[in-house]
């Protein structure tokens, strides 16, 4: 539906419209999916969100489906591998980033730590709601949350970056005043 009141960025791209009103700010426990959408949000670092939801379907094919066990058994005929494939961004600090934050995920599992439990304790199990007028590139959570991530050993996850993917993933609800997806609309 093209009708509905949407957030200003919703407007236009068909795709960016889907992604908004079926993922976008919607709660994610997953611990699997939120660490995918960690990793492509890196690869977003200097591009546009659309370009690399235009490219998902050829990361997941290139990254195991983002398994994080088959994804952090990768070695260096696998980065070769990507670094040829046109289907994503071919970034090798960036495909290199994915594949060590896929053994640190592992590692935090193997360590009885869900990933999920991990990411939605800094907002205490629940999504903070902004004000619906004014989105900040990042906040002092996600700068907290970008120093721990980067304690722990993952790369491309800069404040900036951290917060986009506390909006992805619901950790935030970002939506404008009046778009039909805000919390309470």
């Amino acid at each position: 539906m093209t009708d509905r009141p949407r957030c200003a960025w919703a407007q236009g791209d068909p795709l960016m419209r889907a992604y908004h009103d079926a993922e976008w700010g919607v709660p994610q426990h997953d611990p699997r999916m939120l660490w995918e959408m960690l990793m492509l949000e890196g690869f977003q670092a200097g591009l546009a969100w659309i370009i690399v939801l235009r490219k998902r379907e050829a990361f997941r094919a290139a990254f195991a489906g983002f398994d994080p066990d088959k994804v952090a058994a990768f070695g260096t005929d696998d980065v070769e591998r990507l670094m040829a494939d046109p289907g994503i961004i071919r970034a090798r600090a960036k495909i290199e980033a994915t594949i060590a934050g896929a053994r640190i995920f592992c590692a935090m599992r193997d360590a009885g730590e869900d990933f999920a439990a991990y990411a939605w304790s800094f907002v205490d199990g629940r999504p903070r709601v902004g004000d619906g007028v004014t989105v900040p590139a990042l906040t002092p959570l996600s700068a907290l949350i970008s120093k721990d991530l980067k304690k722990r050993g993952f790369k491309f996850v800069g404040p900036t970056i951290v917060y986009a993917w506390m909006q992805a993933v619901g950790m935030v609800d970002d939506h404008a005043t009046g778009c039909f997806r805000r919390a309470g609309a």
